[in-house]
Protein backbone atom coordinates (compact mmCIF):
# COMPACT_ATOMS: atom_id res chain seq x y z
CA UNK A 1 0.00 0.00 0.00
CA UNK A 2 1.33 3.45 -0.66
CA UNK A 3 0.93 6.57 1.10
CA UNK A 4 -1.81 7.63 -2.03
CA UNK A 5 -3.59 4.41 -1.27
CA UNK A 6 -4.22 5.44 2.56
CA UNK A 7 -5.75 9.12 1.98
CA UNK A 8 -9.12 9.38 1.31
CA UNK A 9 -10.12 12.34 -0.57
CA UNK A 10 -13.13 14.51 0.80
CA UNK A 11 -16.43 13.90 -0.78
CA UNK A 12 -17.18 16.40 -3.07
CA UNK A 13 -18.98 19.38 -2.60
CA UNK A 14 -17.28 19.23 1.25
CA UNK A 15 -14.59 21.46 2.36
CA UNK A 16 -12.09 20.10 4.99
CA UNK A 17 -11.08 23.24 6.24
CA UNK A 18 -14.88 24.70 7.19
CA UNK A 19 -17.31 26.55 6.01
CA UNK A 20 -16.57 28.52 2.16
CA UNK A 21 -17.08 32.24 2.41
CA UNK A 22 -20.63 31.52 0.73
CA UNK A 23 -22.08 29.44 3.57
CA UNK A 24 -20.23 31.73 5.97
CA UNK A 25 -22.38 34.76 4.19
CA UNK A 26 -25.42 32.63 4.16
CA UNK A 27 -25.10 31.66 7.74
CA UNK A 28 -24.48 35.36 9.02
CA UNK A 29 -27.51 36.83 7.27
CA UNK A 30 -29.57 34.11 8.21
CA UNK A 31 -29.22 34.71 11.86
CA UNK A 32 -29.61 38.79 11.60
CA UNK A 33 -32.11 38.35 9.85
CA UNK A 34 -33.81 35.61 12.98
CA UNK A 35 -32.46 38.41 15.70
CA UNK A 36 -34.12 41.00 13.66
CA UNK A 37 -37.64 39.38 13.42
CA UNK A 38 -36.80 38.72 17.14
CA UNK A 39 -35.93 42.44 17.98
CA UNK A 40 -39.38 43.18 16.34
CA UNK A 41 -41.44 40.88 18.62
CA UNK A 42 -39.85 41.70 21.38
CA UNK A 43 -40.48 45.34 20.82
CA UNK A 44 -44.10 44.98 19.96
CA UNK A 45 -44.18 43.18 23.12
CA UNK A 46 -42.29 45.86 25.36
CA UNK A 47 -44.62 48.86 23.59
CA UNK A 48 -47.45 46.93 24.53
CA UNK A 49 -46.72 46.76 28.38
CA UNK A 50 -45.23 50.47 28.16
CA UNK A 51 -45.07 52.95 25.66
CA UNK A 52 -41.76 54.86 25.39
CA UNK A 53 -39.35 56.47 23.27
CA UNK A 54 -36.30 54.53 24.72
CA UNK A 55 -37.63 51.24 24.51
CA UNK A 56 -38.08 52.29 20.75
CA UNK A 57 -34.63 54.08 20.81
CA UNK A 58 -32.92 50.66 22.34
CA UNK A 59 -34.93 48.12 20.26
CA UNK A 60 -35.40 50.66 16.76
CA UNK A 61 -31.17 50.38 16.88
CA UNK A 62 -30.76 46.99 17.86
CA UNK A 63 -32.85 46.51 14.42
CA UNK A 64 -30.70 49.16 12.43
CA UNK A 65 -27.89 46.98 13.62
CA UNK A 66 -29.51 44.03 12.22
CA UNK A 67 -29.47 45.66 8.75
CA UNK A 68 -26.36 46.84 8.63
CA UNK A 69 -24.99 42.81 9.60
CA UNK A 70 -26.82 42.06 6.75
CA UNK A 71 -25.63 44.49 4.06
CA UNK A 72 -21.62 43.57 5.48
CA UNK A 73 -22.71 40.05 5.11
CA UNK A 74 -23.89 40.57 1.79
CA UNK A 75 -20.52 42.40 0.78
CA UNK A 76 -18.25 39.88 2.13
CA UNK A 77 -17.70 41.05 5.40
CA UNK A 78 -18.47 38.31 7.24
CA UNK A 79 -15.89 38.92 10.74
CA UNK A 80 -16.87 42.28 10.74
CA UNK A 81 -20.66 41.47 10.73
CA UNK A 82 -20.12 38.69 13.39
CA UNK A 83 -18.70 40.61 15.95
CA UNK A 84 -20.65 43.78 15.33
CA UNK A 85 -23.99 41.58 15.49
CA UNK A 86 -22.42 40.11 19.42
CA UNK A 87 -21.28 43.22 20.62
CA UNK A 88 -24.62 44.99 19.45
CA UNK A 89 -26.73 42.34 21.10
CA UNK A 90 -24.94 42.34 23.91
CA UNK A 91 -25.00 46.32 24.20
CA UNK A 92 -28.70 45.97 23.38
CA UNK A 93 -29.76 43.38 26.32
CA UNK A 94 -27.47 45.29 28.62
CA UNK A 95 -29.28 49.00 27.56
CA UNK A 96 -32.65 46.86 27.90
CA UNK A 97 -31.58 45.48 31.46
CA UNK A 98 -29.88 48.88 32.93
CA UNK A 99 -31.97 51.64 31.43
CA UNK A 100 -35.67 49.90 30.55
CA UNK A 101 -37.41 49.57 33.85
Amino acid sequence: MTASDQESPAPQGMNPQGMTPRQARILRITAASVLLVALAAVLAVRLASRTSVLVVGVYGLAMILCGVVIELSRHGRTRLGTWLLGAGLVAALAADWLLLP
